[in-house]
């Protein structure tokens, strides 16, 4: 019952907000269900793509995908997803789940307070440095990789510096963008089997009637006061993963 719930609200903030799936649920698992830190980031990873397949196929249809500069972005987000959760991999001791803990808190706090910058500040006007994608998604994709989070904010942030599209293409090719490295992350995880498979179940029907519920309601409600709201808690709950992982260590 709690798994759904939480299945149900993650998808309804992402469907509201846009706000990425992964930064949501890796706290959620570790602090409502007390999942193991790579678990948690594994399952996240299998989540996220169940819920963004959902979403991807509309903004393809529309044509609101520019395919080149995805295969740039993938030429460079691939790899790093991959490295990102082999070394999550490597990691995934008891020893070492205080350091997991607490750089996926501080990704968390990070990645929060970039949206809530942008919240604030008129979009960058696109400059075309196509040049730039590549090397700059390989560390977006180790950061995926190691804690799911990242593919929503930095991918969106990198889009609109480096790639002059319109805020629809930026949203749709962020998305697949995100679908595929979670895709490629969650397969990865997988294979070594640092997932939870019972959780993941309930997880994510729930994350999709929540994700449904969601979108029909974002054109009704004011998305800039929710992802506002939404950003501040992410940096809370971020900063008390970040601070177990620390005292855990000390």
């Amino acid at each position: 019952m709690v798994t759904a719930l939480i299945g149900i609200l993650i998808g309804l903030a992402v469907g509201l907000t846009g706000v990425g799936g992964g930064t949501l649920t890796v706290p959620a698992l570790i602090i409502a269900l007390g999942m193991p830190a790579a678990e948690a980031v594994g399952t996240a990873l299998l989540f996220v793509t169940a819920t963004k397949i959902f979403a991807t196929p509309v903004y393809w249809f529309r044509g609101q995908i520019d395919l080149n500069v995805l295969k740039r972005l993938l030429l460079g987000g691939l790899p790093g997803v991959l490295a990102g959760a082999y070394l999550l991999a490597k990691m995934n001791t008891e020893r070492l789940t205080p350091v997991i803990l607490a750089v996926v808190g501080l990704t968390i706090v990070s990645l929060a307070s970039v949206s809530l910058v942008k919240l604030f500040r008129t979009p960058p006007v696109g400059v075309h440095r196509p040049g730039y994608l590549a090397g700059l998604a390989f560390p977006i994709g180790i950061e995926v990789g190691f804690s799911s989070a990242g593919a929503g904010a930095l991918g969106s942030l990198l889009l609109q510096s480096c790639a002059k599209v319109t805020p629809a293409v930026v949203i749709g090719t962020d998305l697949l963008f995100g679908l595929i490295l979670s895709a490629a992350g969650g397969l990865f995880h997988l294979s070594t089997g640092t997932y939870n498979g019972q959780v993941l179940m309930l997880l994510a029907p729930a994350g999709v009637v929540g994700a449904l519920i969601g979108a029909s309601l974002g054109s009704k409600l004011p998305a800039r006061p929710l992802r506002a709201t939404l950003n501040v808690t992410l940096v809370i709950v971020g900063g008390n993963l970040c601070w177990r992982g620390v005292s855990l260590l000390f």
